[in-house]
């Protein structure tokens, strides 16, 4: 099929690679022409476990392009994908003025043939209806010109636009977008037109048959077909899910630590319960990243503006930001005056396998760190790599943990990255001037440490 992807951020890009390689011909938009050289040159601009050979393979069999050229992708394709950002706007609303510019884009460059056009960004509930609006806004424009142009009798300058609206919310964990794209839990597909279902399920059927999934034996994948509104809404309220639940499990670990109790433990005993499950039962620094704070705000404010007020949600979100300075308050335990003190941070990133620094628990704890006179250094797999650590203020990125712990009164544990999980702790009790080490994932080697003469804090336990 011909598709056609607007916006290469980490769900775009990894959207379109992934169609390419279960056999669609895919155009890739941005319209960062910088981007674009980089892409069509084979490179990608985010890191991504497995997105560069897969992009560089599909290209090299021709199937996927990259362009700057809207009305070149629009009248290429059959199917549209919107994928660009819906940042969070300062009063938890979501910003679409990228998703309007697109969706009139699309309606300024549509031809006579049918377009699906699919809601991939993670947009307001109600959207569907608002981008078909909008779509239909950028032919009224196009139609304006085209007849402008003809002297206003040119009956030839009639456009005729025929199109549906699918949402189809994205699923995927960065870091490991690329395998969820192959092995999804369920795909999910919105829309009132049943043609337009019938092409998105024709488009998605290798991966409904699992014909790329690791495990080619199961099940076929779940096919959830709803209303606009109600896919909308899925998105959503699993992300919201899922953050209330890592909340939960912080707020026990906090519980942990004043009655004597073992947060892993528990979150082990409650987790072989089929009706809650061991995922996001991991306590620590709380979420972060892109999408859960963005998508609760979202949420709570959606329910605002409809006279309900998420009590649930908004608590969900009081605990996570108090979770993150619950390194701090150990590190004051074990430390007292922070003044003039040094603490190394393991980890940058909100999460492993992937350089995304947005609304990282790191950069809290940095400016907190900061404020109260201490000296933050940092190693980061990926950051210290990068040269991303240029955006870093007021912290020294070091090229490997032994560099990071020479010095340090404290360590901790910011991002679970599996190296970590195998440190040289008699190296680094050498170099570190007190032997703290604080476990913000509970990942740690918690024996290794203690065997090498560290003291180790875990989060709950």
């Amino acid at each position: 099929m011909r598709v056609c992807v607007i916006g290469t951020g980490y769900v775009g890009l990894v959207t379109g690679v992934c169609l390419s390689q279960i056999g669609h011909n895919v155009i890739c938009i941005d319209n960062n022409e910088d981007k674009v050289k980089l892409m069509k040159a084979g490179q990608t601009p985010i890191y991504e476990p497995g997105l560069s050979e897969l992009m560089q393979s599909c290209m090299t069999a021709g199937r996927l392009e990259f362009t700057v050229d809207l009305e070149y992708g629009v009248q290429n394709s059959d199917i549209l994908f919107i994928a660009v950002g819906t940042p969070a706007l300062p009063n938890g609303e979501s910003d679409t003025r990228y998703v309007e510019a697109v969706a009139r884009g699309i309606g300024t460059h549509l031809n006579d043939g049918y377009k699906v056009i699919v809601n991939k960004s993670t947009v307001p509930i109600g959207s569907g209806d608002w981008v078909r609006m909008i779509v239909l806004d950028g032919v009224a424009e196009r139609q304006k010109t085209l007849v402008g142009a003809g002297g206003g009798g040119d009956e030839t300058t009639e456009i005729t636009a025929q199109f549906d609206v699918v949402s189809n919310p994205e699923f995927l964990r960065e870091g490991s977008a690329v395998y969820d794209t192959f092995n999804p839990d369920r795909i999910v597909l919105g829309s009132n037109s049943k043609k337009a279902l019938e092409m998105m399920q024709q488009l998605y059927q290798p991966l409904v048959d699992r014909t790329f999934a690791e495990d080619q034996n199961l099940p076929p994948v779940p096919l959830v077909l709803t209303d606009l509104n109600s896919a909308e809404m899925i998105k959503y309220a699993a992300n919201s899910f899922l953050a209330t639940k890592i909340s939960f499990v912080n707020e026990i670990a906090n519980i942990c630590d004043r009655v004597g109790a073992d947060v892993t433990q528990v979150a082990k005993g409650i987790g072989l319960d089929s009706r809650i499950g061991t995922k996001f039962l991991q306590a620590g620094l709380g979420w972060g990243g892109s999408c859960f704070p963005k998508d609760v705000s979202a949420l709570i404010h959606t329910a605002d503006d409809y006279g309900y007020d998420a009590e649930l949600l908004k608590a969900a979100v009081s605990v996570n930001q108090r979770q993150r300075l619950i390194i701090i308050e150990k590190l004051q335990h074990e430390l007292k005056i922070l003044k003039g003190k040094v603490v190394g941070l393991l980890g940058l990133t909100f999460k492993p396998d992937t350089d995304d620094m947005r609304d990282a628990p790191a950069l809290d704890l940095i400016e907190q760190l900061n404020r109260l006179g201490a000296k933050v250094k940092a190693y980061d797999p990926i950051v210290s790599q990068s040269g991303m650590s240029s955006g870093l203020s007021h912290v020294i990125v070091e090229t490997d943990p032994e560099r990071l712990a020479d010095g340090c009164d404290a360590l901790v544990l910011v991002t679970d990255w599996k190296q970590f999980a195998h440190l040289d702790y008699g190296k680094l009790a050498t170099l570190v001037n007190t032997k703290i080490i604080i476990d913000g994932r509970n990942y740690l080697d918690r024996e290794a440490a203690e065997a090498a003469g560290f003291r180790y804090v875990g989060i709950g336990h």
